[in-house]
């Protein structure tokens, strides 16, 4: 079992559930914006927030919105060490580095010396771009750089005496990133923080991170993690949600399923779809929902699902476990089935 470090008001490691994190997207000296989309992130399920700290404003702007914000914050921090220190000192809960960015053992042990004497969490990062230069040296820029990396700076900070660490191993190529974290996982004793880095827009991103990320999930490998999307951060949390969801490991509210649809279709499915999808973002109760486009797909293929719609030749049946609740018309379908999760939703508060 992995090492127990607390963030903040939350813990992560030890058996605590995977933690999702997100980056936000604008200047850190921009507070006003910085606290909407904080906000944003936190209605959204976020539970770690990171925030890019690249100049002396960015550090002063930490201490403006410590107070004004619930979720823990993470300041990242890259080259100057002096940025980390005040950091710190304007209360953030943890500090994220790359030592291979900031090389000097000396500035390291500064930045290890205030956290101790804060007691505040580090991550230790290591990425492509940031491998210790011994180790880029005798394998490149692969796995097992990135692993001997990671091992030699964790060394490195306990022999400094400090053990509240997260480490993380981060690469673009999703296959590359599963086996160094698998490498990682067996050699350290602290929390992963997992995820695909420059994993690209939404319908690149979604799926080197299912990859990249999911298959480390379903091996038990990741205390928190963070879907990289190059779109706004809301829909990193979105998808990391989802896939949380999707693999059993968390109940974090809805799963759709659809059919593919075929020459059997007789109704606008990818409409329907499109419109069920969009208000099922309202709903926070972990439910499966199918929309199916025929009697073929409809109740009996997707039985498994807590409530659904099939439709065709203008009407529509909803059902709940496979069993028919009553039948629609077409034009009232996503409604009807609306209704339906409405009253799933009340239930469910009621514990039933």
């Amino acid at each position: 079992m992995r090492k127990k470090v607390r963030i903040g008001k939350i813990w992560i490691g030890g058996g605590e559930p995977v933690a999702i994190q997100s980056m936000t997207k604008c200047r850190t000296e921009d507070t006003d914006r910085l606290l909407e989309e904080i906000r944003k992130l936190e209605r959204e399920g976020c539970e770690i927030v990171r925030v890019a700290v690249p100049t002396d404003e960015a550090a002063q702007s930490l201490r403006k919105i410590r107070n004004k914000i619930k979720l823990p914050l993470v300041a990242d921090i890259h080259y100057d060490w002096r940025l980390a220190l005040r950091a710190v000192e304007a209360g953030v809960d943890k500090i994220r580095i790359n030592p291979g960015n900031i090389k000097e053992r000396g500035k390291i042990k500064e930045i290890v010396k205030v956290c101790m004497e804060r007691e505040i969490a580090m991550r230790i990062g290591v990425n492509t771009g940031s491998l210790h230069p011994e180790f880029e040296k005798k394998y490149g820029r692969g796995v097992e750089a990135l692993v001997e990396s990671a091992v030699y700076y964790v060394k490195l900070v306990e022999d400094m005496g400090f053990t509240s660490m997260v480490v993380s191993v981060k690469s673009s190529d999703p296959v590359e990133n599963v086996i160094a974290n698998r490498l990682l996982h067996q050699r350290i004793p602290y929390p992963l923080h997992i995820g695909v880095t420059e994993a690209g827009p939404p319908s690149w991103g979604v799926l080197a991170s299912g990859a990249g990320v999911g298959c480390l999930l379903m091996d038990g490998i990741g205390d928190t993690i963070r879907i990289s999307l190059t779109a706004p951060s809301v829909e990193e949390v979105r998808v990391a949600k989802r896939l949380l969801t999707l693999l059993g490991i968390r109940k974090l509210g809805p799963v759709l399923v659809s059919c593919p649809t075929c020459g059997r279709l007789e109704i606008d499915l990818f409409r329907v779809v499109r419109e069920v999808e969009k208000k099922l973002e309202r709903i926070k109760i972990p439910v499966k929902v199918a929309v199916m486009g025929c009697s073929v797909n409809g109740p009996g293929e997707a039985k498994d699902a807590d409530v659904g719609l099939a439709g065709g030749k203008k009407r529509a049946v909803i059902f709940r476990k496979g069993e028919i609740v009553r039948i629609v018309d077409e034009d009232k379908m996503v409604d009807e089935l609306m209704k339906e999760i409405k009253r799933m939703e009340v239930e469910y508060d009621e514990g039933g």
